[in-house]
Order: C-alpha cells, then sequence, then structure tokens
C-alpha cells in the first residue's frame, strides 16, 4: 500500500446537507472542493456539477425555496459563528444578503409553503437571548418582522402546513427542551409540552392536518422514541420504541405524510422509511429499508409528492456523498462524486466497535480502527496475532460535547494516520450522547472527574495487547474533547506520550465568563454555575494542575472562537512553559471554533503530524 501526506489526504471531499429543488430535477449540496464548503447543484445523477457561491468563508447549509428557482443558505466570517442569510436565484446566480447584519447571530427556520417568506431565530436585540422573525423573501436587512421575544435559546421547527404557525423549541440544556406553536399574525406562543424534570423534545415536524406534532423524546423512557404529540389534549402516544437505542431523527413531508426517522444504534444508522395511515396519526406502514453504504446517513430531503428523499451517507472508509432513495423501494443512486485525491478507497481502514470496563465496571463503548498490515479484527488483537513487533502507536481521540458521540464516519485526518502506521481509539466515556438519559448524565457537574477515569481504563485496555505499543499513546482532542487531553495528562500524566489540545478548554472559570453571551447558560447546566459552583470549577479546571504534566503538548486555537475563546490557549501554554513542559502553539487568526478553511487544515495538521513524529 503506497504512502500518501497530510495535503493529500486533506484533499478528500465530502458532499453533503442535500437539497431537492421544487420540481425534483436538481439537487443542491455542500462540497469542500475548494478547501471550504460551498453550494453546489447538480440536475442529474453524477453529472458534472455546478459551483454556485464562490466565497473563502464555509457556507452553513443550502436550502431550496419550495416554490421558486431560488435557493437560500447561510455564511458566518472567520468562523465568529455570526451567520448571515443569503438568497441564490439559481437562474441568474445573483445573491443577496438578507440579513445584513454582521453583529448577530441567524438560524434558520426554513421557508413558508409558498416560498414567499421564511423564518429565523437571531439574537439582533440583546446577544444573550434569540427572537423569533417572519420576513418577506424580497426584503432585506432590518425589514424582518419580530414575531416573538424570546428569552433564551430559541429555534425555529418549522411552518405550518397552513403557514398561520410556526414549531418553536426553546432550549434549557441539551437534554432539556419546550416546544411552543407560535402565531405568526398575533405573536401569541402556546406551551405543548409542560413538564418537570429534564426531558428532550426534539426533531418535531408538523402532522399533516396541523392538529398534531411527531417528535422524538424521552418523556416516559431513558432513550429517544417516536412519538405523536395531540396539540388539543398535549397527550404524547408512542409510536416506535427505540429497543435500547434512540430514536435520534425524523423527517416529514406534511404534504404526503411520509417520512424517514433514524435509529442510533451503538454509533451506527438505522433509516426506516414510511407513510402515515389516513384517519389515525399514529398508523403507518414502513417501506424495506434503504439501500445506502457506509452505516451512517442523514440529513433527509424530499422531493416532490415524496417520491424520493437524498441524504447524505458516510462510513469509517466511506467519504461522504448524496444518494437520492426511491422511498418505497429502498434502492438507491449515488448522485455526487465527491473524489479522493487520487487515494484509493480500498486503503481506507474500518473501525470495530469494542466495549472497555471502566474503574467502577462501566461498561465503555470505543471505535478501535488498526493499521494495514496488523491483525485484521479485535479477535486477532486479543490473540496476539498482531505483526508489529514492538506495538503500533495509538491515538485516543476524544469527542466534544461533552454530549456528543463519536461515531464510525469518515476522518481523512484519521485516514492519514492509520496510513502512516497509527492505531486510533475513539472512546464514548461517560457523558456521550447516543446511549440514554442517564449514561449521558453521569459525567454531570461534580461527576467531571469520572469520564477522565474511564479514558484511563480505555488506555489500559489499550496497551493491555500486542498490537499497542504502551509507552506511545496519544491523547487527542478538540473543544470539550481538548478539556479531556489537559484532564488526562494532568490526571494521568504516567499514561501519554504527547498531547494535541484544539481548541479546548483549559479553566472552566475563564470560559464560562468569555463564552458568547447565547452559549453560557446552556452551558452552565453541563459543567456547573459560575454563581454556585465557581469553587468546583476551579478544582477540575487543568489549569491548576499543569505541574503534574509530563507528555510534550501542542496546542491550537482560532483566534475568533466564539465557544471556547483563544485566552484557553493562551494560558495553558504560559502555565506549561513556566512548568518546563514543551510545548507548540498553533493560533489561527481567521478560524473560530475548529478550522474551516483548507490551507488552515493542511497546516494545523501537518504540524500536528511533525509534532507526533518528534515526540511520538
Amino acid at each position: 500500500m503506497g504512502t500518501y501526506d497530510i495535503e493529500r489526504y486533506l484533499n478528500i471531499r465530502s458532499a453533503y446537507g442535500a437539497s431537492l429543488g421544487p420540481a425534483g430535477d436538481r439537487l443542491a449540496f455542500l462540497m469542500n472542493t475548494t478547501g471550504t464548503p460551498q453550494v453546489w447543484t447538480l440536475e442529474e445523477a453524477q453529472a458534472w456539477p455546478e459551483q454556485r457561491t464562490f466565497y473563502d468563508e464555509r457556507v452553513t447549509f443550502a436550502s431550496w425555496s419550495p416554490e421558486r428557482p431560488e435557493l437560500a443558505f447561510g455564511m458566518d466570517e472567520g468562523g465568529n459563528e455570526r451567520a448571515q442569510l443569503y438568497r441564490l436565484d439559481a437562474e441568474t446566480g445573483e445573491i443577496t444578503n438578507l440579513t445584513g447584519m454582521p453583529a448577530a447571530k441567524h438560524r434558520w427556520g426554513g421557508w413558508s409553503h409558498d416560498g414567499e417568506r421564511f423564518a429565523f431565530t437571531s439574537n439582533r436585540r440583546e446577544e444573550s437571548v434569540f427572537d423569533v422573525y417572519v420576513q418577506n423573501r424580497a426584503d432585506i436587512g432590518d425589514d424582518a418582522e419580530l414575531v416573538a421575544e424570546g428569552d433564551g435559546w430559541l429555534t425555529v421547527g418549522g411552518w405550518s402546513p397552513d403557514d398561520s404557525r410556526l414549531l418553536v423549541s426553546q432550549a434549557y440544556s441539551n437534554f432539556d427542551q419546550d416546544l411552543y406553536s407560535l402565531e405568526v399574525e398575533t405573536g401569541a406562543m402556546a406551551h405543548l409540552t409542560p413538564h418537570e424534570g429534564d426531558v428532550r423534545y426534539q426533531n418535531a415536524s408538523w402532522a399533516p392536518d396541523g392538529e398534531g406534532l411527531y417528535l422524538v423524546t424521552d418523556e416516559e423512557t431513558d432513550t429517544l422514541v417516536l412519538a405523536y404529540l395531540d396539540l388539543e389534549t398535549l397527550k404524547i402516544e408512542t409510536m416506535v420504541e427505540g429497543d435500547r437505542w434512540n430514536v435520534d431523527g425524523l423527517a416529514l413531508d406534511d404534504e404526503t405524510g411520509r417520512f424517514v426517522y433514524s435509529r442510533n444504534v451503538e454509533g451506527y444508522t438505522e433509516l426506516t422509511a414510511g407513510e402515515l395511515a389516513a384517519g389515525d396519526p399514529t398508523a403507518f406502514e414502513t417501506f424495506p429499508e434503504p439501500d445506502l453504504p457506509g452505516g451512517l446517513s442523514g440529513g433527509v430531503s424530499f422531493g416532490p409528492d415524496a417520491e424520493v428523499f437524498a441524504c447524505s451517507t458516510t462510513g469509517d472508509a466511506v467519504n461522504a456523498n448524496v444518494f437520492v432513495v426511491d422511498v418505497e423501494s429502498g434502492e438507491s443512486e449515488q448522485w455526487t462524486l465527491a473524489p479522493t485525491a487520487g487515494i484509493p478507497p480500498e486503503t481506507f481502514r474500518s473501525s470495530e466497535l469494542a466495549h472497555v470496563e471502566s474503574f467502577d465496571g462501566l461498561e465503555v463503548p470505543g471505535f478501535l480502527t488498526l493499521p494495514a498490515g496488523s491483525a485484521e479484527s479485535l479477535e486477532d488483537v486479543r490473540d496476539g496475532n498482531g505483526t508489529a513487533a514492538d506495538g503500533y502507536p495509538v491515538i485516543v481521540d476524544i469527542h466534544g460535547g461533552p454530549e456528543s458521540q463519536r461515531r464510525p464516519s469518515f476522518s481523512s485526518v484519521k485516514q492519514y494516520f492509520l496510513n502512516r502506521g497509527y492505531a486510533y481509539f475513539e472512546p464514548n466515556v461517560r457523558g456521550s450522547s447516543g446511549y440514554g438519559s442517564e449514561y449521558a448524565s453521569l459525567d454531570d457537574v461534580e461527576k467531571r472527574m469520572d469520564s477522565v477515569a474511564d479514558v484511563a481504563a480505555c488506555v489500559e485496555w489499550l496497551v493491555g495487547h500486542e498490537a499497542i505499543d504502551p509507552d506511545r499513546v496519544v491523547a487527542m482532542g478538540g473543544s470539550y474533547g481538548g478539556f479531556m487531553v489537559l484532564a488526562s495528562i494532568t490526571e494521568y500524566p504516567e499514561l501519554w506520550a504527547a498531547g494535541v489540545d484544539v481548541v479546548g478548554i483549559a479553566n472552566f472559570v475563564t470560559f464560562l465568563e468569555n463564552t458568547g453571551d447565547w452559549r453560557r447558560k446552556l452551558r452552565e447546566a453541563e459543567y456547573g454555575s459560575l454563581a454556585e459552583d465557581r469553587e468546583f470549577l476551579e478544582s477540575i479546571s487543568p489549569i491548576n494542575t499543569v505541574d503534574a504534566i509530563e507528555a510534550p503538548l501542542f496546542v491550537l486555537h482560532g483566534e475568533n472562537d466564539p465557544r471556547v475563546p483563544v485566552g484557553e490557549a493562551e494560558q495553558i501554554v504560559e502555565e506549561a512553559r513556566e512548568q518546563g513542559v514543551p510545548v507548540r502553539k498553533l493560533i489561527f487568526e481567521d478560524e473560530g471554533h475548529g478550522f474551516s478553511k483548507l490551507e488552515n487544515r493542511i497546516e494545523a495538521y501537518s504540524a500536528i503530524a511533525e509534532f507526533l513524529e518528534e515526540h511520538v
């Protein structure tokens, strides 16, 4: 097998974010061919795509009007997440900035059914709260109508079938939300989900008759189920249980009653397409399972009459592409051909699901991927049949969130390191989503460091196999995963050969003080509040235990990061250097929470590769 440099791997493309046009004969999607995600369109499967936007900044979504040959899309500047909304005329190519308020965030809420208006939420009025706006498609700037003032994090979930109401979600945390019906004309808000404690009400869609909602919820269960909410009685009836796993996504065409829902089964996607029955809102029939590669699919967009839907699909060894699926037969056709930069797809390595027993007996799932030429399965590893004489170095890549989940999707960075002879392990420590509410709550506030102990247990499991070199274990992670890296190398310094912290939290107090005003309440619900938990937050902050670090450390960050401000990187680097730790720092002035521009990604991961080559 040939070896390829990091630039080749980072030039592997992804096509995703599909939206089918109003006539069903055009597909819009995002693709990073230029190095930054832009809007592209296709008129038939595997035809030559047409690039429609040409910016240096990333486009975050694209959505066809239901009635006109025009698209709405979103874009921020320099990673600051203060997205503006734009309209693209697909016939002339003309682009109009619909919002034009660069100091505010704008969050898309969907087209009305006649395509005359669109809804969004924005923090224009006050930075810490999101209000609901409706705007005519031809208006710009401050012409939007303020329909309802919010008092927190509001999101528009779509227009009712008659366009008289908006579905609005309010989030108190990732595991506690409420739903409201908002009258567009009067601004009256009806509370649909009164409840006590933390309950998730997510992925809601209007029923075709407008008299109910379909949603996923854990109101009565530990995991998410598919349910129907009657708007008159406010009673919720379960339609599909997850059988230990979450029903984590729902797309519904409110004109035909056809739908697609997904189950998250240990990180893999199971898609089900179906159609609601007449006369009973909770009855339905299902169609054959969609035939899609990779193991992970999502982002469903229905075509006219919901005869087909588009979605993106990916897997460990399958880069993301858009497929169009026949609803009734499940047969799929690949529409996009995102290239693999000349690297043979058969060289991409697939992971295997593992389960590790932690310090308290909890079973922690994770995905282990071994380099080519090594043992081909976990059973081979257990039997000591790995071929590396001294074992492979291993990167333990810890996800952010923390209410997130590492799933077996394509990663060009991971495939690069596998090609270079590294093993790769991606744990879903306690606090991860996808395994029920109880599992997700096991790291809340005072239990935070139990998740770090899970990482240590995973390392002990890894180095117990001949395939792994116990002296060459690397901690790597981004955002909250960056905190996990710093916490791991300070709490368990003897385990690590190196640490790579990307946009991570070093000090929970300064992080909460300086994060975007609109995010603070949501983050305090997870980590603890500055008012009540300051002493505890200081006790778990890696900045206060830097003297324990033994491994070389690389810290990378974006100057414009609104989530984890760049000061987190500056202070951990300064403190570590004072302790004599070998530290490298790399700050990108035109990036935010992560690296979206190709040239920056090449620089960042080339530097990481050099750092690991030197120290590991």
